[in-house]
């Protein structure tokens, strides 16, 4: 367990007791003091929107408005905080919610999440798991399934999805026929994908995985997803053999391939990774703003009209970004400038709700613009605690002192395609889910 920074049990309950008397938070990017500080900040507004451990809320779960995988994706931002900074508040509460979704087959399709489960909710989880392994967070006990096993188990369920009677390959949005989007194959889906290959090819030196990786980058590339600028699109329907293409950017995108392209260099050293590193960073500065540098939602912050899961988009770009700068070094400049910059507009956004450092969507304007929840703490906290790359380990992998361990013949080893098992317990989640609904066609009926 890393020890490298350490907040003490009464500076957390003073700045507990004094928040609401701070007001606007000040954040020196210069200071770790003052970095770790306004992360806790963000991480302890991040946890006010959970209730799993009240009366009628869902172990694991945030509450409503939030879909599943953002749930996920808070809890692998909670491991980073932890690894970041060595405040172990939150460990506990991560490790049993981690553990809570995991679903009858250890591979996060739980039968509850079906209606609505795509294959991008799944890699959000798995990401978790694999930040887990990646920073040797503490291992569940040995009756319970282990992160890198669970990682694993995932990447194996999205591999075996893989639709090739459609635009030619590539993973469809959705899992399940019977949930609107299946007719859909959109980029973060399929980056989904390629993020836990390319993660696990570096985890495990099985060059299988990077086999998969370099099949879903050329996919995307081929189907026109990824333009030869480095721009990303959202996705396009199958009945258009994936022709029409919705031309969106998100910056979730770009940064899981980023981050994939960098661990796929970090492993192989190969120069090709490298300069896909290198032009995937020079195409995002369409997300950083031209006067000031602070980052933005481009296709929907100016406007207004960002939804709830693209309020936490951001943040999966900057934890992506500060993966690539310890996986990538030579990227490490650009990408502490374009984080640094954007902490004045962290700073001019989160100062309002009751507390005065409740964080907003946009850190464009002056001020709160009136916004509040998971997606927006979430986002703030990655920023700044992207800020200390330089300050902890890279990455583990299972030869630098990774210790988690994985299943003993995952699909990606030994090729075989998915079991008999897996389908079965794919069909009990499918039937499940069926029963829900006809359930709740029953009660409107009533």
């Amino acid at each position: 367990m890393r020890t490298l920074l350490s907040i003490p049990l009464l500076a957390l309950l003073f700045l507990a007791n004094f928040i609401s008397d701070v007001g606007a938070i000040a954040i020196d990017v210069n200071s770790t003091d003052s970095v770790v500080h306004a992360a806790w900040v963000f991480a302890h507004g991040m946890m006010t929107y959970y209730n799993g451990n009240q009366t009628g809320g869902a172990q694991g779960k945030f509450v409503n408005p939030y879909y599943w995988w953002e749930s996920g994706a808070a809890w692998g931002s909670l491991i980073d905080y932890w690894y970041y900074t060595g405040d172990e508040t939150w460990n506990e509460q991560v490790q049993s919610s981690l553990l809570s979704q995991v679903g009858p087959n250890n591979d996060y399709m739980p039968p509850s999440e079906a209606t609505s489960e795509g294959n991008d909710d799944q890699s959000f989880w798995g990401f978790a798991v694999m930040t887990a392994a990646e920073r040797n967070f503490t291992n569940p006990d040995s009756s319970q399934p282990q992160w890198l096993a669970l990682a694993e188990a995932v990447f194996d369920t999205m591999a075996a999805r893989w639709d090739t009677s459609t635009c030619n390959g590539g993973l469809r949005w959705q899992i399940f026929p019977f949930n609107g989007g299946y007719d859909y194959k959109n980029t973060i889906s399929n980056a989904g994908l390629f993020m836990m290959a390319a993660r696990l090819a570096r985890f495990t030196g099985n060059s299988t995985y990077v086999d998969w990786a370099e099949k879903t980058w050329n996919w995307t590339e081929s189907v026109g997803f990824l333009d030869q600028n480095y721009y990303f699109y959202d996705g396009a329907h199958v009945e258009t053999d994936c022709t029409n293409i919705t031309e969106y950017q998100w910056t979730y995108n770009p940064g899981i391939f980023l981050a994939g392209s960098a661990y796929l260099y970090n492993y192989t050293g190969s120069a090709l990774w490298g300069q896909r590193v290198q032009s995937i960073l020079d195409s995002m500065t369409i997300f950083f703003d031209s006067t000031t540098g602070i980052m933005y939602e481009q296709a929907c912050e100016i406007a207004g009209t960002c939804d709830v899961d693209q309020k936490a988009f951001k943040g999966i770009l900057a934890n992506c970004m500060g993966l690539t700068a310890q996986l990538a070094p030579f990227t490490y400049n650009t990408i502490y400038q374009h984080l640094a910059q954007t902490v004045p507009g962290i700073e001019q956004s989160c100062v309002g709700g009751t507390d005065s450092v409740t964080c907003g969507t946009t850190w464009l304007d002056v001020g709160w613009d009136n916004t509040w929840g998971l997606g927006q703490e979430l986002s703030a906290m990655e920023v700044v605690l992207n800020l200390l790359v330089q300050n902890v380990p890279a990455p583990y992998t299972s030869s630098t002192g990774g210790s988690s361990s994985g299943i003993a013949a995952p699909v990606a080893t030994n090729g075989t395609a998915i079991t008999t098992a897996d389908r079965a317990g794919a069909g009990i989640i499918t039937s499940v889910a069926l029963l829900m609904m006809l359930g709740s066609s029953w009660w409107v009926v009533l």
